[in-house]
């Protein structure tokens, strides 16, 4: 009963007059900073900062947390319409939605991606209002061993992201896995792999991998092949989304909205991993897994709808904790500290009306990405209509203006260029990139975790099997490794008899 009375008093702060302008003003802003490939949710909160000294601590959340799931709302359309994605919880997307609009179908993959976007931040609101203090209790069961455990069940799926030979996926991953120890040991503080450079001293940036290997390689790929390509992708296409269609995408859409919400409410884990193990799931699951990565709607939905989710289960740990799970929620933790709120287990006793105030004022900012988003497809996706030679103009402008925007390290445009030519290398050879970014993006977490788990158990590897959760997840993971052989086995088998 508290609860319910709890949740209509959130509402009725979310539902007056200048708290709803605040949901749309950060919605609004945070859409259109996440369609720019380089800016993100932490660049978009950074920028809002200022706006909301003196303001009432609820408004300021509010407006915070509209920016945040406004951009990762955003963040799809770039890496629909150009493969660049801007955001890393926006690169499984890029996946499934890029070769869509390629077929001429950008206006369909952008309806899509709005709807999941929709259901996904939905179902984690209404997640949020009823398991917050719960969730909050068992994001607080994981430690190093169980962070080690969930990021080895992350890579143990590596091969779901090949395009063909599992092989070539696992070199893949390995590149990425190198990649993720250049820079300052953080531990140890030891300078490694950086061949006495100090721009490689903070290791390299997401932003400049992703970019490079999809973005680049991709306009290096139009530029190469430009008397080949055929016109298809310079079609809109119909908004349209058909009754079967609708119907497809909503086992994915509801199933990875609870998936992703669970990650995201772990700490460290977020909308990146939540949306690649989302499309890997889907892909494992599904009768033609052969389809994803050449336009499956599946394949869209399910990323859209987990990376969303994911922002929304991020504010348990930060709201019921004070634990900021990465850097974006780390800077809306700043700017609570700022607006004179303290969060942590008594934020929902002291300070009712912020905790939910903002939860309620999710459930109104998705129905406003909603409204903004659909009409606004046919006008975004004319970005298709610009002649080939100034799109790949302004992609690699873009691309240059976000890397540099970030560090304003020239030395970092070379890392740019350097990728872009590995990108356009292992399109050529047949390697998938995926495996590369995910492994990246994994490896750093992962060592740490390793490390920090054997610290505490002074070097005894027996750690990671004696929690309960760390030892179900790594089994999985081995269940993950070992099934697809033995099908395999089983098959050629069948076979030969």
């Amino acid at each position: 009963m508290e609860v319910i009375e709890n949740i209509l008093n959130g509402f009725a702060v979310a539902l007056s007059l200048k708290n709803m302008l605040f949901v749309f003003i950060g919605v609004l802003s945070g859409t259109v900073i996440g369609m720019l490939p380089g800016l993100g949710p932490i660049s978009a909160i950074a920028i809002m900062i200022p706006l909301s000294y003196g303001m009432e601590p609820a408004s300021a959340l509010i407006l915070m947390a509209g920016v945040y799931y406004g951009a990762i709302f955003g963040g799809s359309t770039s890496s629909i319409l150009l493969n660049a994605p801007g955001v890393s919880g926006t690169v499984a997307t890029s996946f499934d939605g890029y070769p869509l609009a390629k077929q001429g179908k950008a206006g369909k993959a952008l309806a899509i991606a709005a709807i999941s976007s929709f259901g996904g931040g939905t179902i984690s609101v209404f997640a949020l209002m009823l398991v917050a203090p719960m969730m909050a209790s068992f994001a607080t069961q994981f430690g190093p061993t169980e962070y080690f455990a969930l990021m080895f069940l992350g890579l143990s799926a590596i091969s779901s992201l090949s395009e063909g030979s599992t092989i070539k996926a696992l070199i893949s991953a390995v590149i990425g896995l190198m990649i993720a120890t250049v820079g300052r040991d953080l531990l140890t503080g030891t300078a490694r792999f950086t061949f006495g450079s100090v721009n490689l001293l903070d290791g390299i940036d997401f932003l400049v991998i992703a970019l490079g290997l999809f973005a680049l390689a991709e306009v290096t790929n139009l530029v190469l092949t430009r008397n080949k390509e055929n016109n298809s992708g310079s079609e809109v296409g119909s908004l349209r989304v058909t009754k079967q269609e609708a119907k497809e995408i909503s086992g994915p859409i509801a199933r990875h909205s609870v998936l992703g919400f669970i990650i995201g409410v772990l700490p460290g884990a977020g909308a990146t991993i939540a949306s690649f193990l989302s499309y890997i799931t889907e892909k494992r699951i599904s009768k033609n897994p052969e389809t994803f990565g050449k336009g499956n709607i599946k394949g869209l939905a399910a990323p859209e709808a987990s990376n969303n989710a994911a922002t929304s289960g991020a504010f348990v740990p930060l709201l019921t904790l004070g634990i900021p799970g990465s850097g974006t929620t780390a800077v809306l933790l700043g700017a609570l500290l700022v607006a004179g709120v303290t969060p942590g287990p008594l934020l929902m006793q002291d300070e009712p009306n912020v905790f939910w105030g903002v939860i309620a004022s999710m459930y109104f900012g998705n129905i406003f990405l909603l409204i903004l988003n659909l009409p606004l497809i046919p006008l975004i996706a004319k970005i298709l209509y610009i002649p080939k030679r100034l799109l790949i103009s302004l992609v690699i402008v873009f691309c240059l203006i976000g890397v540099y925007g970030i560090s304003f390290n020239t030395f970092d445009l070379y890392l740019l260029l350097g990728f872009g030519v590995l990108g356009y290398v292992m399109r050529l050879l047949s390697f998938p990139a995926a495996p590369l970014i995910l492994a990246f993006i994994l490896g750093g977490m992962m060592e740490t975790s390793f490390r920090q788990a054997l610290i505490i158990s002074k070097g005894d590897y027996l750690t990671f099997v004696q929690s309960p959760i760390s030892a179900i997840l790594i089994g999985v993971s081995i269940l993950s490794l070992v099934l697809p052989m033995i099908r395999k086995r089983l098959s050629k088998n069948k076979q030969e008899v």
